[in-house]
């Protein structure tokens, strides 16, 4: 009886294995194409169907002009709206884990909101508010939309890793002379900056690739993913294969990086 047992067991594993294979396979076929198509050399204007290979798209990927504008300016969105929501995302997350007062249930159910909400909803209010306050459309306003919803993903994700936290080591600190303030900066801050790091990349890339908010609020200012609908009705450049591409390799070096260097922090940490 313990052969069809076993039988079954591998069969199991190997139907979950195929089934993870095939999955982590359906996620990767996009980048993969968007990777391998920035190393084509199209004929027309589409860069949808293979030709020849060359390196000419990645020693030049900023010859569009309007195509570069258009990718800075979703940078520099992205930062600015990053750092923004970054400090207050945390302020919030240390808040709601440090201490318990009146309102904080219903805090909680307003930083979920903006996640349940549909973007379309999210958009249209906020142009309307901006519209009904006489406020002109344009970089300000889109940061300022993408950090209403900026602030949630970052609040949530830090205040996961806060959640863990050991407070008595800043009760420790300060009955060793250290001032409240030092204490956060040399004890609470190093600890939890993993997730701060963690919340304020995801917040990077969600901000980087947001297009539905972003097309209510940008009134004549056109960022990457604007850029990419409105010219895909004429053409489809390399270029974009290039800079989407160059964007993961970023995101994922980062990733790694802040992996690395918080499995040492906790490295660190057990040893101590």
């Amino acid at each position: 009886m313990s052969v069809p047992t076993s039988t079954g067991g591998r069969i199991a594993r190997f139907a979950l294995n195929a089934y993870a294979g095939l999955a982590l396979l359906y996620l990767f076929i996009p980048i993969i194409w968007i990777f391998a198509f920035s190393f084509n050399e199209p004929k027309g204007n589409y860069n949808v169907e293979w030709q020849r290979f060359t390196l000419g798209n990645w020693a030049d990927p900023f010859r569009d002009e309007a195509l570069t504008g258009a990718f800075v300016e979703s940078l520099k969105i992205a930062a600015i709206s990053t750092m923004v929501a970054t400090v207050l995302g945390s302020m919030i997350a240390i808040a709601l884990a440090r201490y318990r007062f009146r309102g904080s249930g219903g805090l909680n159910f307003f930083l979920v909101l903006p996640l349940t909400t549909p973007e379309i909803v999210l958009g249209s209010s906020l142009a309307t508010l901006f519209l009904d306050w006489d406020i002109t459309r344009g970089f300000t306003t889109v940061v300022i939309a993408h950090v209403m919803f900026q602030v949630s993903f970052v609040a949530l994700t830090v205040r996961a890793r806060v959640r863990g936290f050991d407070w008595t080591l800043e009760q420790a600190a300060q009955d060793l002379g250290a001032s409240p303030l030092r204490t956060f900066w040399k004890v609470t801050f190093p600890l939890i900056l993993p997730g701060i790091l963690a919340a304020a990349l995801l917040s990077f890339a969600l901000s980087l690739d947001d297009f539905i908010i972003t097309l209510f609020n940008a009134g004549s200012l056109v960022t990457f993913p604007l850029y990419i609908n409105g010219s895909f009705r004429v053409k489809f450049p390399p270029e974009v294969n290039v800079l989407a591409s160059v964007i993961l390799i970023v995101s994922v070096a980062l990733m790694l990086g802040g992996t690395l260097w918080g499995a040492r922090g906790r490295r660190k940490s057990s040893t101590a």
